[in-house]
């Protein structure tokens, strides 16, 4: 498991992770120069672009799925291995994909 926060990351309780995960909340490079700006003129190190990353109680996030900046995933969710999460994923859901979506809900008791 790889966890890489530049902002802030928050991880609830009862989360469980499989092996090879990735989670980050910044691009960790800057995608494109700003406008006029060389790419060899940018200051070292270039400023990089984060937002919060967000996991509830109660999630799993299966076996080597990578979780991007700015997501929120709700409680009780199931991620699918191998997914990349970009987007939030509302609770109870069972998400899945590259790009991850929703595929199914979590029965209630």
């Amino acid at each position: 498991m790889t966890i890489s926060a530049s902002q802030e990351i928050v991880i609830g309780d009862r989360v469980l992770i499989g092996a090879g995960v990735i989670i980050t909340d910044s691009d960790h490079h800057v995608v494109r120069p700003p406008i006029g700006v060389s790419r060899r003129f940018l200051p070292m190190p270039a400023p990089v672009i984060g937002d919060r990353v967000v996991i509830e109680d109660d999630v799993f996030l299966g076996a080597r799925s990578i979780v991007l900046k700015g997501v929120r995933i709700g409680t009780g969710s199931v991620i699918g291995a191998g997914s990349v999460v970009s987007r939030s994923i509302p609770p109870g859901s069972i998400a899945a994909g590259n790009p991850c979506r929703v595929i199914g809900k979590i029965a209630s008791e």
